[in-house]
């Protein structure tokens, strides 16, 4: 039996023998090509259609291709793209900032710390939200109408994310403007390339009301998208402290929860949904991800380290339950359940 310490390197042999480190460029290139394919014919669409109700629909299919090019985004910032760094950060820029308008630096930042320490309770951003709360601590530090929103967040969470796009625009935005990223000058002109196309484009198709409600239905819908994919990943697992003492793998393994399903659930969710292995391998090309679950699940066995997977609907259902718990003590009904304790 290998001790603790050498059990990720025993898993990453099994990986790299399978070849599931290599890149698949075809893959990728095949994906963006189709990716921003489908966003020039929703622009061309939109043109076409002119000032009608109907760009509603273009509004919503929009929310769906920004939320692949995202994912792509996601990808490209791991380096499971391309080899060399330069190629994966320029495909980052060009997705993030200049076709969705979400800056590619303050993502890159926070998501990488996120990855180092996964639903930690002092280091991972993820985990230090305004409106919510994942812990009766974090509830109960709550001031004002935050928390009234954590007392009520179960409730709220769904109709919180219709701001979620926004508030990306924004925070990304804020973060070059205040210079935090490291090509901040570069990164503002591709946000404002984007804003000002976006903008002019939705004005002068349409009449000023048509135009707002499009952007609000667009950008709501957006933000659903968005964060029914990442919700499932980690929130309702267990919430580390200081002075844990987890190693890498279980650190990532323990923290994270896959959701199951077909092909359709790889594309509805961007490969997220093996949360397990992206997190042990962030740089493994996302068509890989599917074969190196069957060797993650069949090794955390045979080493009795716990297992999370679900499928999605269920996944909300902790996510929520989780919430629910959270703000108990806010509203008089109890204490949170200890975190992986069902």
């Amino acid at each position: 039996m290998s001790t603790r310490g050498s059990d990720f390197a025993e898993l990453s042999r099994l990986v790299k023998q399978q070849g599931l480190l290599d890149r698949r460029i075809g893959y990728y290139v095949r994906y963006l090509v189709a990716a921003v394919g489908a966003l020039a014919l929703l622009g061309a669409a939109l043109v076409l259609i002119g000032d009608s109700w109907w760009q509603l629909v273009v509004a919503a299919a929009l929310a769906v291709v920004y939320t692949q090019i995202a994912f792509l985004g996601h990808d490209a910032g791991h380096r499971q793209v391309f080899a060399d760094h330069r190629a994966n950060q320029t495909t980052g820029l060009l997705l993030g900032n200049l076709l969705i308008g979400v800056g590619y630096g303050w993502w890159m930042g926070k998501h990488n710390r996120h990855h180092a320490n996964p639903n930690h309770e002092d280091d991972d951003p993820d985990v230090d939200i305004a409106v919510l709360a994942f812990s009766a601590e974090q509830a109960e530090r709550k001031r004002g109408f935050f928390r009234f929103v954590v007392k009520h967040q179960a409730w709220l969470f769904f109709p919180l994310l219709l701001l979620e796009g926004f508030s990306l625009h924004a925070i990304s935005t804020a973060a070059a403007v205040r210079r935090e990223v490291k090509a901040w000058r570069l990164e503002l002109a591709l946000l404002a390339v984007h804003v000002v196309g976006y903008l002019a484009v939705v004005f002068l198709v349409m009449s000023p009301l048509k135009a707002v409600v499009f952007i609000a239905v667009h950008q709501g819908l957006f933000g659903i998208y968005m964060g029914c994919s990442f919700a499932p990943n980690h929130k309702g697992m267990p919430v580390l402290q200081a002075g844990h003492q987890l190693d890498f793998l279980r650190k990532q393994v323990l923290t994270s929860r896959n959701v199951t399903g077909g092909w359709f659930t790889d594309f509805l969710l961007g490969g997220l949904n093996y949360q397990i292995e992206h997190h042990l391998f962030p740089s493994m090309p996302r068509p890989h991800l599917r074969r190196a679950q069957v060797l993650v699940r069949d090794f955390c066995l045979r080493n009795s380290v716990s297992y999370a997977e679900c499928g999605l609907f269920t996944s909300y259902g902790y996510v929520l339950k989780h919430l629910h718990e959270a703000g108990a003590e806010l509203r008089g009904t109890g204490k949170l359940a200890p975190a992986g304790s069902r």
